[in-house]
């Protein structure tokens, strides 16, 4: 992530103990915006680093990581002086991990930003999660299928990153040690909102119901068409076809990239499903394929 023209955290220092996801998306991003990071890791490492090693290694570049065991006082003594010089500390621990290592005093003391990343809040405080769950509970996955992207730690990194610009202002105006939490199922609520009104799942406006946004199978692969507004629509019932029927039969009869290009031409949002590992289009596999129902 390259960081951004004029650096607008230039002058600012995060301490961050948050492992996993989202707080090292959110550190990352923190960098592009000019910050310093120190990055704290348990001896044990970050998990994400042991299970996608490239995406770890993309998420820390320009970071300093050090290794500090918080359960010695020694570990607790360099973080004290690390905090010390510091402006804000990221965390994504539960309450009482951070109440045990005295978090919330230590930024009192050295006047910080403290930004904590956290499941839940209140009775549920204590309660364990992950994207996945997060997502289950708010009706976004469909089952059987697993989520292809986490949205609620992605987004869940964003909130943290505008809980970190917000604590910094009201710094600025003089309140001392802002203490704000990103609490990740209130993400997910949030992220929720398109199937809790209707917009996105089986059967509605973005999940399905129109003919003119969904995945069609192409000669050798497939395309995604996304002529939602009626200018997109029209161009394609001129160039393509205007029911299921005849996009179906259109979109197979020619290659993903003709469809594409035919797209640029007419100035309609016409691409082919790529492999996200290398931007490849997806080829045909077998019949009936993951995009054969026209979602």
């Amino acid at each position: 992530m390259s960081t951004e023209p004029g650096a607008p955290l230039a002058a600012v220092t995060v301490v961050s103990l948050a492992t996993n996801l989202p707080g090292p998306v959110a550190a990352a991003r923190l960098v592009s915006l000019g910050a310093s990071v120190v990055k704290v890791e348990p001896p044990a490492g970050d998990p994400l680093g042991m299970v996608v090693p490239s995406w770890y290694d993309e998420l820390i570049a320009g970071q300093e990581v050090i290794t500090l065991d918080l359960k010695d006082p020694g570990g607790r003594s360099t973080l004290e002086t690390e905090l010390a010089s510091a402006d804000v500390l990221l965390t994504s621990m539960r309450p009482s991990a951070s109440a045990r290592l005295g978090l919330v005093d230590a930024v009192a003391r050295h006047g910080l930003v403290l930004v904590e990343i956290v499941g839940y809040e209140g009775e549920r405080a204590e309660e364990a999660g992950h994207d996945l769950t997060y997502q289950a509970a708010r009706g976004m996955v469909l089952p059987p299928a697993m989520p292809l992207v986490p949205v609620v730690d992605l987004l869940g990194a964003e909130h943290a990153v505008s809980a970190v610009l917000a604590g910094l202002r009201r710094r600025d105006l003089g309140e001392a040690a802002p203490h704000l939490r990103v609490v990740l199922d209130e993400v997910a609520g949030q992220a929720s909102a398109t199937v809790r009104h209707g917009l996105t799942g089986p059967g509605n406006a973005l999940g399905g119901a129109s003919p003119t946004y969904g995945i069609y199978p192409s000669a050798d692969g497939y395309v995604a068409v996304a002529a939602i507004e009626p200018h997109f629509a029209g161009r394609l019932a001129r160039g393509v076809g205007a029911t299921r029927e005849e996009l179906t039969t259109r979109f197979a009869g020619d290659s993903s990239a003709h469809w594409e290009a035919l797209g640029r031409s007419l100035d309609i949002p016409i691409v082919a499903l790529r492999d996200p590992r290398n931007g490849v289009p997806v080829q045909t596999s077998t019949p009936g394929g993951p995009a054969a129902a026209h979602q």
